[in-house]
């Protein structure tokens, strides 16, 4: 089921709708038309419809780069062949008020916010309490956002019909209360995991994970949030619902992989195809004309998978992830500086270093420098034949977006769709071992070092078990070793690529001083950073130009340095 929807922003609709109305030629008096709308009776139609906002929110493929606003300029990734919308996320100083990332969001949230108070709406006095609960959930989901990187945001919890040009923005903590209230109900009327209409459909627990997030964030400003994260998270872990995935599963087992990798492939990732460890797995279905189809052109794969379909003697396969662009690269931190030995977060099939050369009965002459890389004949060493099978020789420059190291948890080949424009596969949205980290830093918040390393433990005894073999120590941490730079490290180990970054840096005021880590530096000038012009109040994005300007009776106040 696909919903073609003409909502704008809560803000922005209003505008519109305000611009129209006001014409007094009976003609020009337009009346706004949408199939999701008031005139829409069935409830569960109207839930499909914000899953199919969160769809198209992080779907978005006008603007192809849209996926690395929330990465590039952190400590985790660079700009690799940047398609344009996400060069102020790292050259600080172009970031302003009319960068399409930034109103696209909030543009986005507001739509959810505003769907969602429409089916809040509908259903008091009496309605359905599950699917109040659920529309809880995405108003939530978009405020956290909203309060995360914008802080102080208008408050809007009825439906708009009526035109306003008249928003303020309300503090953080007055949002923060909405927040909470919409959590706590959904956590009390949505179904238990497995007993939801279906298994993408919102749980109970999906919700108790966004309110350990959300939670961890308040307690920044009121520290009795903190003791409320654990508590919200705890179930989650403690009921035995999930487990950690440990051991090889799935439809790839006749091939090379591992456990860790197995929970990424397309045909893994949800609960009913094995996947223990899933809470959200947000789901797009190979037909896009059917409920949960994906909606515009999803460019996960675009930014994360580099575009080794430009050298010679590699094609697309999803063993290797499809086509990619390289939007992103990882940093010379998570690279080089991350990963402990023994690591099956760092083998080669999920931070793919190594690759061979895959073109059958593929034969070539490469010519080489000194340091192995491939390089024109007048400038090499060397000759090498190599063919199928042998690993790739990459060139020097070839690692800006052709060839470098990459997560690989967004690869995904689509045999009828060999250019790879668009990302079928189902997104990892929230997982157990996630859930763990939130929990240890809650319990490190509280001054319970040692409860936050057992949940740390955890996760490590997974990813160190392979090794434990030559050494029974691998990866184990105790509780001195505990601080939030730790547990950010160990959120890039373990959530690279999947968690929104920067939201994560911006929530524990860490963005500052974790670009430092970044380490990267444009070729052949170790002088010159790639991360630029950075200033404190970036932490917080800009309002949108276009949002001020519209708002006609009142001050919507931008936020301080934009």
């Amino acid at each position: 089921m696909k919903f073609k929807n003409i909502f704008l922003s809560a803000i922005s609709l209003s505008l519109i709708a305000g611009g129209v109305t006001s014409c007094s030629d009976n003609f020009l008096n337009e009346k706004m038309f949408s199939n999701y709308g008031p005139e829409v009776t069935d409830v569960n139609a109207k839930i499909i419809g914000l899953h199919r906002h969160i769809a198209s929110l992080w779907g978005w493929s006008s603007q192809q780069g849209f996926p690395a606003c929330w990465q590039i300029g952190t400590d985790v990734a660079s700009p690799g062949d940047t398609q344009g919308v996400e060069v102020p996320f790292y050259q600080y100083k172009d970031l302003n008020a009319e960068n399409a990332g930034v109103g696209y969001l909030w543009e986005k949230c507001y739509e959810i916010i505003n769907c969602a108070n429409l089916i809040i709406t509908s259903q008091e006095n009496g309605g359905d309490q599950a699917a109040t609960a659920e529309a809880m959930f995405f108003r939530a989901y978009a405020y956290n956002i909203l309060v995360t990187l914008w802080g102080d945001v208008p408050l809007i919890t009825v439906s708009t019909s009526v035109p306003r040009t008249d928003y303020v923005r309300d503090a953080v903590a007055k949002v923060d209360a909405v927040i909470e209230s919409d959590l706590m109900y959904a956590i009390d009327n949505l179904p238990e995991v497995g007993k939801a209409k279906s298994e993408s459909r919102i749980n109970k627990d999906m919700a108790r994970h966004l309110a350990g997030e959300a939670f961890l964030r308040m307690g920044m400003r009121e520290k009795n949030y903190f003791k409320k994260a654990e508590d919200v998270l705890t179930p989650v872990i403690s009921e035995g619902n999930y487990s950690l995935i440990n051991s090889r599963y799935g439809k790839f087992l006749s091939q090379a992989g591992d456990y860790y990798q197995d929970m990424f492939r397309w045909g893994n990732q949800r609960r009913s195809q094995g996947n223990a460890e899933a809470i959200w797995t947000f789901e797009l279905e190979y037909n896009r004309d059917v409920q949960g189809g994906t909606i515009d052109n999803p460019q996960h794969r675009r930014n994360w998978v580099p575009a080794f379909h430009k050298l010679e003697g590699m094609v697309n396969a999803d063993s290797i992830g499809g086509r990619g662009n390289g939007r992103l690269r990882l940093s010379n931190f998570v690279k080089y500086d991350l990963f402990e030995t023994g690591d099956i977060r760092n083998s080669n099939y999920n931070i793919r270093r190594v690759m061979w050369y895959n073109k059958p009965n593929f034969t070539a002459e490469i010519w080489v420098n000194a340091d192995g890389y491939k390089v024109n004949k007048e400038n090499a060493v060397k000759s090498v034949i190599v063919k199928t099978g042998d690993q790739v020789i990459p060139g020097a420059m070839d690692s800006l977006n052709v060839f470098y190291p990459h997560p690989t948890k967004w690869g995904g080949y689509d045999e009828t769709d060999d250019f790879g424009y668009a990302l079928v596969k189902d997104w990892p949205m929230m997982r157990l071992g996630e859930t763990y980290l939130l929990r240890a830093e809650a319990r490190f918040r509280q001054g319970n070092s040692q409860g936050a390393a057992d949940d740390i433990n955890i996760l490590r005894d997974r990813a160190f078990k392979n090794y434990r073999n030559t050494d029974p120590s691998a990866g184990k941490i105790s509780a001195s070793d505990i601080s939030i730079d730790f547990i950010l490290d160990e959120r890039a180990r373990e959530l690279v690529s999947e968690e929104n970054r920067r939201m994560t840096l911006v929530r524990t005021n860490k963005l500052a001083d974790r670009i430092k880590l970044n380490g990267d530096v444009k070729p052949y000038a170790p002088d010159n950073k790639v991360i630029t012009g950075f200033e404190s109040f970036n932490a917080l994005l800009p309002i949108p130009l276009n949002e001020i300007q519209l708002n006609k009776d009142a001050e919507l106040t931008q936020n301080e340095g934009y």
